[in-house]
């Protein structure tokens, strides 16, 4: 028996959306297999660095499809000019990864143009451009540790969670950089977003080399290198506005597939019959980690603590129940029966941290999924199609959309534009704000309402009119009728709440990209932007070929 997706219905609402976790599916968890599976070799070809870590260092990386070139460049920052936002034009740090080898002319010529970031130049050899600062909280105190011989205070390590946070990650032919088809076409990746989250992954390295590097010149004899367990303790951190939420809504069909891979992969899970030996040990492991993880995740926003608090007591009211019953896992379908549990009596963070774990228990039914996340992103017009057929799709696959009164003011409450600043999506508010003449067209079940509603006030005998003479006569309609017609089929394309309505949280669209890009510990600073950690509790470049390199969910550090 075969367990079925879970319905769109449930899964692509706000709140639920912006309770996702990483799973083993996630970008960053998925290429760090690969780098393991194909024994990818990084070899230090320069260290250029001085007394305070300012100069330059280069990553060569050899794959079995070809060599890629990392680089970074440490730069002097004063502290008023480091900030968190993207409008900022200088960094502690600039990073480009490339393809092939660096000659000494491209290394000079990147020495000029990265720390400039977008007002730099690139070309087509160049993949991915990246920036980052400094932990203002942390750097120093780990520098300060490891020159006087000692390591770090873990709880504080683990408090921050990394010693440098990105502030923009660009690719796919941004600014001159190589694109999507370049990449794909040559075959060194294949994925989204692999060689994006490459360039984090070794920012954590470079943040590594580099506070060693200070460390050991601040105190040549005395000085000690990062344990192990501190470099584990470290991840990348990352601040993302309000930008990215926008990115889900226009790219319809890579999101459904991210989304489908996510539900097809628990299903998957949900329908095995019984668990293989080992697997119940494993879940008790895996709530133990999860539970200790929990209890290190830490945020000052009110909405985010509230939950994580709830969180917390569900987990550990699981645990207690497991141990009181501990042949619940052995009955047919365990896994089946713990998510339904869940989705009757825990919060949506718990539902949605239960269905990373359970995926997490079997990757020989899952991790083949990660080939499934990519699209050709194109839509078309059905020009044969009746209008009466357009109709009915609309109210079958936007059913969702139609209850809402579009006429209250509370369901048109934002309108999402374009900043002619920095050329960014903003959200700003319709009936309080100017500007909404300059809306990008965001608001999918608005259009989508209206459309029908159009539809439904032509008389009956119109209705067997074709869509290539009803947008003959109303050519306003193509953009909205184009995506209608091309995501019926994708059940996880649409976020089916309302983008333009009052209730609408921005945070939860970037939790849920940020989620399958791998990220954790979501700490929102707003409801329009969140710090994370990535790449927390991954193995280092020196473990990637261990057997239990994978192991890292939940990442958890006793001290």
């Amino acid at each position: 028996m075969q367990a079925l997706m879970r319905p769109p219905g449930m899964v692509m609402r706000f709140e639920q959306l912006g309770s996702f976790h990483a799973t083993r599916l996630s970008f960053g968890r998925s290429l760090v297999r690969r780098m393991g599976r194909e024994n990818w070799r990084f070899t230090r070809r320069l260290t250029e660095l001085d007394d305070h870590g300012f100069g330059r260092m280069v990553q060569e990386i050899e794959t079995p499809r070809g060599r890629l070139s990392f680089v970074g460049f440490s730069n002097d920052l004063a502290d008023e000019d480091r900030t968190d936002r993207v409008i900022a034009e200088k960094w502690d740090t600039a990073f480009v990864l490339s393809a092939g080898r660096l000659s000494e002319a491209a290394l000079a010529r990147l020495a000029e143009a990265a720390p400039r970031q977008e007002a730099g130049r690139y070309g087509a050899g160049e993949l991915v451009l990246s920036r980052a600062n400094k932990s203002v909280r942390l750097f120093e105190t780990v520098a300060a540790a490891l020159a006087a011989g000692r390591q770090p205070d873990l709880a504080e390590v683990v408090r921050v969670g990394y010693l440098m946070r990105t502030t923009a990650v660009y690719g796919n032919g941004k600014f001159g950089l190589g694109d999507l088809a370049r990449l794909w076409r040559d075959g060194l990746f294949s994925l989204p977003y692999e060689a994006e989250m490459l360039t984090v992954y070794l920012i954590r390295e470079f943040s590594f080399a580099l506070i060693e590097h200070i460390a050991r010149r601040r105190n040549p004899a005395g000085a000690v290198p990062l344990s192990l367990s501190t470099k584990r303790a470290l991840g990348i951190g990352n601040a993302t506005g309000l930008g990215m939420a926008p990115f889900l809504i226009g790219h319809p069909k890579l999101f459904n597939n991210w989304i489908a891979a996510r539900e097809l992969a628990l299903a998957r899970v949900r329908a095995v019959t019984e668990p293989a030996p080992g697997k119940v040990p494993r879940v008790t492991r895996l709530l133990d980690r999860a539970i200790g993880h929990v209890g290190q995740w830490t945020t000052d926003d009110k909405r985010q603590a509230a939950r994580i608090a709830v969180l917390a007591k569900e987990l550990e009211a699981l645990r207690e129940r497991l141990k009181q019953d501990p042949g619940l896992l052995d009955r047919p379908r365990p896994w089946d029966a713990l998510i339904a549990w869940a989705e009757a009596n825990v919060s949506p963070e718990g539902v949605e941290l239960l269905a990373s774990l359970v995926i997490e228990l079997h990757p020989e039914l899952v991790d083949d999924l990660a080939c499934s996340t990519g699209s050709d992103e194109v839509e078309r017009v059905d020009p044969t199609m009746s209008l009466a057929e357009l109709k009915a799709l609309i109210e079958r696959a936007y059913g969702w959309a139609l209850p809402s009164n579009y006429d209250d003011p509370k369901e048109r409450h934002f309108f999402w534009y374009r900043s002619a600043e920095k050329d960014e999506p903003r959200l700003g508010e319709r009936f309080n704000e100017p500007g909404a003449e300059l809306e990008l067209p965001l608001g999918i079940g608005f259009m989508a309402a209206r459309l029908h509603r159009a539809l439904a006030r032509l008389p009956q005998p119109a209705l067997v009119a074709s869509v290539a003479e009803f947008l003959l006569e109303n050519p306003e309609w193509r953009g909205i009728l184009r995506r209608i017609q091309s995501l019926a089929h994708l059940p996880y394309g649409e976020i089916q709440d309302n983008t333009l309505g009052e209730r609408c949280l921005p945070v939860d669209l970037l939790r849920c990209k940020l989620s399958i890009f791998g990220a954790a510990k979501f700490d929102p600073k707003s409801d329009r932007w969140t710090r994370i950690t990535l790449f927390q509790g991954a193995p280092t470049l020196e473990e990637l070929s261990e057997p239990d390199a994978d192991d890292w969910a939940f990442p958890y550090f006793p001290f």
